[in-house]
């Protein structure tokens, strides 16, 4: 394995998580007798360039030309993108918006400008596409971002917002953002702060539809690598911490704010290997946690169940071996999921109206960073008592 952004062979492991399937493959009741390809889940860091990085061993052809995640069922997700847009408009003005990765259209629909979505997975553009948001289906690259260009003009705006971790070709992605934006425009990108996942064990963010992983330091090498410049940083607390970058096809000064976060990555290790020490120990400790809790609520009768199936949810539940015998269903709001099973564990998937049906005694809530939001959505769980449980960053019972 070598560095896919230097090509460097100088790759140090941070944690392995074994192997398993790709997160967002649930499977039918008629696949529940097949084979399922799992593959290992080990994550490195080049010590050159600083990338975290998994191995690209399934393409994103095969995870996104159909794909079950809809952003539109998170209204915390839909409110954040409405702000986003309306802070964005006030600072840039734009004439002509384009978001790569645009799933559903949640974040296009708020935007009063012409717009464009480039959405890879079919089935989720045509969702798009029904809310009236211009949507073509592709993969972004050099050549994607060219056409897009010429068909359209130049975008004064391109959002991309969680994709820069999806994608193994970071030179060839990169180069096609640059394509799209005006040679005076913005491009913006949120992403996971690996500050927060390494500080905060957020390690069931570690799939493999995630490639790599970035701190504010190697996002600003992987632009630069394409013909970008960062220019701005801001902290969000979205995904349990991330980033914005703002960058320009031109060279500017840093705000103070891109110095800052660099010092505090700095300050914790990441700009060298030494903030990676112990991580590997903390994965494992909440692995034991998450356990004990559940054996010991099963020694004494008492019935826990999931709320939701993100992709997180599955590395988590992989990682622990958890089954239907000790977590008998979770529960989501999307009804592309209902009826099928998680991978690799196979949980059955049912609609959110069985929790107050069942009426559990804990409620273990997968999507932890969505917890303000569900908090309220499951404050009915405290009706008879029952209580909420968030596996990370430290196992934690809450009675809503």
């Amino acid at each position: 394995m070598i560095c896919r952004l230097c090509g460097r062979a100088e790759l140090e492991s941070v944690v392995d998580l074994g192997a398993t399937p790709p997160c967002e493959r649930f499977l039918t009741a008629g696949q529940l007798d097949d084979p399922e390809p799992t593959y290992p889940l080990h994550l490195r860091v080049c010590r050159h360039c600083l990338l975290a990085q998994l191995p690209p061993l399934i393409t994103p052809e095969d995870t996104f030309t159909e794909y079950a995640y809809f952003s539109s069922f998170s209204s915390s997700w839909v409110e954040h993108a409405r702000r986003f847009v309306a802070d964005a408009t006030a600072r840039i003005r734009p004439k002509f918006v384009v978001e790569v990765a645009s799933n559903d259209g949640y974040l296009l629909q708020h935007v009063d400008a012409r717009c464009l979505g480039i959405e890879p997975s079919v089935n989720v553009g045509a969702a798009a596409r029904e809310k009236g948001v211009p949507t073509l289906t592709a993969f972004l690259d050099k050549e994607t971002g060219a056409k897009v260009r010429d068909e359209h003009g130049p975008a004064d705006l391109v959002v991309a917002n969680n994709v820069y971790a999806h994608i193994p070709d970071i030179h060839g992605f990169t180069t096609g953002l640059r394509e799209l934006v005006a040679d005076d425009g913005w491009v913006s990108i949120e992403v996971q702060h690996l500050l927060s996942l390494v500080g905060q064990n957020q390690y069931d963010t570690i799939y493999h539809e995630h490639f790599q992983y970035y701190t504010v330091e190697s996002a600003r090498r992987a632009l630069a690598a394409g013909g970008l410049y960062l220019v701005d940083v801001e902290r969000l607390p979205t995904h349990g911490g991330s980033v914005r970058l703002w960058a320009r096809p031109f060279e500017a000064e840093p705000t103070a704010a891109v110095a800052q976060v660099l010092a505090e990555e700095q300050s914790a290790g990441l700009h060298d290997m030494s903030g990676y020490q112990g991580f590997a120990r903390r994965v494992e400790q909440v692995r034991l946690d998450l356990l004990r809790f559940l054996l010991d609520a099963k020694a004494a009768g008492r019935t826990v169940v999931g709320y939701g199936a993100p992709g997180k949810g599955n590395t988590l539940l992989n990682h622990c071996g958890i089954r239907p015998d000790i977590l008998p269903y979770t529960v989501d709001r999307n009804p592309y999921k209902h009826g099928r099973f998680t991978p690799g564990t196979r949980i059955p998937v049912l609609a959110p109206e069985r929790i107050a049906e069942d009426r559990p005694d804990y409620v273990l809530v997968l999507p932890w960073n969505l917890r303000a939001e569900l908090v309220r959505q499951l404050s009915y769980v405290g009706e008879w008592g029952g209580r909420l449980v968030f596996p990370i960053p430290t196992l934690e019972e809450v009675r809503p």
